[in-house]
C-alpha cells in the first residue's frame, strides 16, 4: 500500500531521531574514554562503541531509509517540504549513498580499531614510541583507502576525505589558497625574525597551580557566554569539545604547571566550538542539522574566540587585572600591553596547538601535504617520521628529537580523521573575513572587548552563524556573513597589520 507523503515524512523523522539518539550515546562514551575511563575498560568499551555504531550505521543504510529519502525527493513532494526537511533529506540521502558502499561489518571493525587506536596513541605519545602506534596507523590507512575506492572520487583520492569535513573543498582549491597565504606569510616571518623589538616572555614560564588555572578558565568561559548549565569543563591529554545537543556541550582542556597560556587559550579555543553548538536553534534538536555545518566553519569560531578575542590587545586591557588577582605575585611587574605582546610572540615551534597565529598555518600545510601524499601513493606510513621532520626543517627550521613532539603529537590519525587538518587553516581564513565584517557591523568592537562586554559579540555570531546549524553550507555561511566567497587576503592583511604593530616593523 502506498503511504501518503506525510506518513513517509514522519517515518523519516523518526529514523533520524533514533540515529541521533545513538549518536548522542556514542558521544558520551567517546568523551568518557578520553577523560578518565579506566585503562582496562578500553577493550570492552571499544567493543560496545562498535556495536552501537553498527546499529546506527544499519539505520543510515536501511532499505527503509533508502525508500523514504527517495520518495521525499520526488519533485511533487519536494516542493511541499519546508527548508529544514529538505536539508535533512539532502544530508541523509548523501550519507545513505556514501554509507551503503561500505559493508556494515567493515564499518564496525573500523570503529573498534580507531577506538582502540586512540588509547594506544595516548600511551605511544607518552613514551614517544612511534613503532608502538604504527601497526594501528597502517590498518587505519588501509581501511581508509578501501573506503575511498568504494565511495569514489573526482580528481585526487584525498578529495573524498576533504568532503567529509568541508563539503565542496578540493585539493586544487586548497593548493591555491594555501599558496596565496604562504606567499605573504613567509616574508613577514622573515621580517619579524629580523626585528630588534622582540617581546619579553620570561614571565609566562612560572609555577601556576592547576586549580587556579581551572578557576580562571572557568571565569573566562562564563564571560564569553558559555552556559555551564548546558556544559562542563574537564581535563584530557588533547583538549577537545563534544556537542551532544545544545543542552549538553562539553569542553576539555589541559593544564601545564609552568605555562599559563596553554590551558587558557586551549579553553578559549574549545569554548568557541562550544558556543557554536550551544546556540544552534532549538527547533533543530533531534535532527541531523543540529551541528556545525563544517569543520572549517567550526574552526572559524574556535579560532575567532581564541585569537581575534582572546589574544587581542583590548581584551587584556580589560582582563589582565583579573589575571593578576587569580595568580598573586606572578605579574606584579608586568603591564597589560607587555602581556599582550608576549602571548603573541612569533616563534617557529614543533607543536601545532602551541603555535602562534602566523606560523600555525604552516603546521597545517605540513599535515595536509603529508596526508595528500599518503593517499596519493607517494608516502608510506612507516616513512612518516622522516617525512615529518624534513618538512618541519624546510618550513619552520626546527626538528623534533622525540616522536611525541613530532609525528605523534596529534590524535587525529588515531581516530581516522584524515582530511580534517585543512579545516584549521580554512577556519583561520573564514575567521579573518568574519572579523572584518563584525568590526564594520559593531563599530565599537574594541570598546566592547575593553569593557568586557562579550555577549553582544556572541549574539552577533549566533544571529548570523550559530543558529543555522547545518541548514547552510560552508560557502553559503561565508557569503551570508560577509557578502563574498572565501578570500585568503583577509587573513594575510590581518596578520600583517597585527604583527607589524607588535614587532614595530615600518
Amino acid at each position: 500500500m502506498q503511504h501518503s507523503w506525510k506518513d513517509e515524512l514522519e517515518t523519516f523523522r523518526q529514523l533520524v531521531k533514533k540515529m541521533k539518539a545513538y549518536e548522542e550515546a556514542l558521544g558520551v562514551m567517546y568523551w568518557d574514554l578520553r577523560t578518565g575511563a579506566p585503562r582496562q575498560s578500553v577493550e570492552g568499551r571499544s567493543s560496545v562503541i562498535g556495536v552501537l555504531s553498527g546499529a546506527m550505521f544499519k539505520l543510515q543504510t536501511s532499505e527503509e531509509m533508502g525508500r523514504v529519502v527517495q520518495r521525499l525527493s520526488e519533485e511533487d513532494i519536494w516542493k511541499q517540504l519546508d527548508q529544514t526537511d529538505r536539508k535533512m533529506v539532502e544530508e541523509c540521502q548523501k550519507e545513505y549513498v556514501r554509507s551503503t558502499k561500505i559493508p556494515q561489518d567493515r564499518y564496525e571493525q573500523f570503529v573498534v580499531l580507531t577506538s582502540q587506536a586512540e588509547s594506544v596513541w595516548e600511551d605511544a605519545k607518552e613514551r614517544s614510541d612511534f613503532p608502538m602506534f604504527l601497526p594501528y596507523l597502517k590498518k587505519i590507512i588501509t581501511y581508509t583507502k578501501e573506503f575511498i575506492e568504494r565511495w569514489g572520487y573526482e580528481g585526487h583520492p584525498y578529495n573524498a576525505l576533504l568532503d567529509q569535513y568541508e563539503p565542496g573543498m578540493t585539493t586544487d582549491k586548497l593548493d591555491e589558497v594555501f599558496g596565496q597565504l604562504r606567499k605573504r606569510t613567509v616574508p613577514l616571518l622573515q621580517e619579524i625574525a629580523a626585528s630588534p623589538h622582540q617581546p619579553d616572555t620570561a614571565f609566562l614560564s612560572q609555577d601556576y597551580g592547576k586549580e587556579e588555572q581551572r578557576k580562571f578558565s572557568h571565569y573566562i568561559l562564563e564571560q564569553m557566554g558559555y552556559d555551564f548549565t548546558a556544559g562542563r569543563l574537564d581535563e584530557s591529554v588533547h583538549p577537545f569539545a563534544t556537542g551532544l545537543n545544545p543542552g549538553d556541550v562539553r569542553i576539555t582542556t589541559s593544564f601545564r604547571p609552568d605555562d599559563i597560556s596553554f590551558s587558557l587559550f586551549s579553553t578559549i579555543h574549545e569554548g568557541g566550538h562550544a558556543l557554536y553548538e550551544q546556540n544552534i536553534a532549538r527547533d533543530l534538536m533531534g535532527t541531523v542539522l543540529c551541528t556545525g555545518t563544517s569543520m572549517g566553519i567550526h574552526e572559524s569560531q574556535s579560532r575567532f574566540w581564541e585569537n581575534k578575542v582572546g589574544r587581542s590587545q583590548p581584551f587584556w586591557r580589560r582582563y589582565f587585572r583579573e589575571l593578576q588577582q587569580a595568580f598573586p605575585g606572578k605579574f606584579d611587574h608586568v603591564q597589560a600591553d607587555d602581556f599582550y605582546r608576549a602571548i603573541n610572540i612569533v616563534q617557529p615551534s614543533l607543536i601545532r596547538i602551541e603555535a602562534d597565529e602566523l606560523t600555525y598555518n604552516l603546521h597545517v600545510m605540513i599535515r595536509y601535504e603529508l596526508e595528500k601524499a599518503l593517499f596519493g601513493g607517494e608516502l608510506q606510513a612507516a616513512e612518516l617520521p622522516e617525512a615529518w621532520n624534513a618538512k618541519y626543517e624546510e618550513y619552520l627550521g626546527v626538528k623534533a628529537d622525540r616522536a611525541a613532539e613530532g609525528v605523534l603529537q596529534d590524535v587525529h590519525w588515531a581516530g581516522g580523521a584524515f582530511g580534517y587538518f585543512p579545516s584549521y587553516s580554512l577556519g583561520n581564513m573564514y575567521a579573518a573575513q568574519m572579523y572584518e565584517t563584525i568590526r564594520n557591523d559593531l563599530s565599537d568592537f574594541d570598546g566592547l572587548l575593553e569593557r568586557g562586554e562579550l555577549i553582544p559579540i556572541k549574539d552577533w555570531l549566533t544571529e548570523r552563524i550559530y543558529r543555522f546549524g547545518k541548514l547552510l553550507t560552508p560557502a553559503e555561511v561565508i557569503q551570508h556573513v560577509t557578502g563574498e566567497p572565501l578570500n585568503p587576503r583577509y587573513l594575510a592583511d590581518y596578520l600583517e597589520a597585527k604583527y607589524r604593530a607588535i614587532y614595530r616593523i615600518d
